[in-house]
C-alpha cells in the first residue's frame, strides 16, 4: 500500500491478547506506513484511545479482562473518523452486527493476514474488501461454533447438548475429535 492511502495520520492501535500475533501484525503494518501502538487488554486498549485517539484500530473481540468492543466504544467517543477492523477467532452474525453497531467499519474472522486487514482498514465508503484467500471450511465454523458454545456452558457437556439442539452422545463424538481444517 502506498503511504498516500493511508493519508497524514498513520496512527494504529492494535488490541489482542496472542502476543506473538500481535508483534508480527506490529511489524507487517509499520512496513506497511502505520505508526502503531499495541495493547494485550481492554484496559490498556482504553487507556491508549483514551490518551491518544488513533486513526486506525484493529482490535480482537475477546480478550482476557472483557470485550474488545469496549475499545470500540472509546475510540468512537474520542475519534469518530477512526477506521476500526474487529478480529474473532469464531465468525458469528450476532457478534458482527453488534461490532457494527458500535461502531466498527468491519469484521475478520482469525486467522486474518495483513493483507486482509490492510484491505478492510482502507476500503473506501461502503466498498467489501474481497473475499479471504484460505476461508475457514464450514466444517470448521460448526466446530467453532460449538467450542464456543461449549465454553460458555462452562465446559458442560448436558447443557451444550441442551442449547445446541444435539443429542449428547453426538456432541461428545464431536467434541471428542481433532478440529477440522
Amino acid at each position: 500500500m502506498a503511504e498516500d492511502e493511508i493519508g497524514d495520520d498513520r496512527t494504529l492501535l492494535l488490541v489482542d491478547d496472542d502476543e506473538p500475533f500481535v508483534k508480527r501484525l506490529a511489524r507487517a503494518m509499520e512496513k506497511r506506513g502505520f505508526e502503531v501502538e499495541t495493547a494485550e487488554s481492554v484496559a490498556g486498549g482504553r487507556a491508549i484511545a483514551t490518551a491518544r485517539p488513533p486513526a486506525y484500530a484493529v482490535i480482537d473481540l475477546r480478550l482476557e479482562d472483557g470485550n474488545g468492543l469496549d475499545v470500540v466504544e472509546t475510540i468512537r467517543e474520542r475519534r469518530p473518523d477512526s477506521r476500526i477492523v474487529v478480529l474473532t477467532g469464531y465468525g458469528a452474525i450476532a457478534t458482527a452486527v453488534a461490532a457494527v453497531k458500535i461502531g466498527a467499519t468491519d469484521y475478520l474472522s482469525k486467522p486474518a493476514d495483513a493483507n486482509e486487514i490492510t484491505a478492510a482498514l482502507l476500503a473506501k465508503g461502503d466498498a467489501l474488501p474481497p473475499p479471504p484467500e484460505n476461508p475457514m471450511s464450514a466444517d470448521r465454523v460448526r466446530w467453532e461454533h460449538i467450542q464456543r458454545v461449549y465454553e460458555q456452558c462452562d465446559r458442560n457437556v448436558s447443557e451444550t447438548a441442551r442449547r445446541l439442539n444435539m443429542h449428547r452422545r453426538t456432541l461428545q463424538r464431536i467434541l471428542a475429535k481433532r478440529s477440522p481444517r
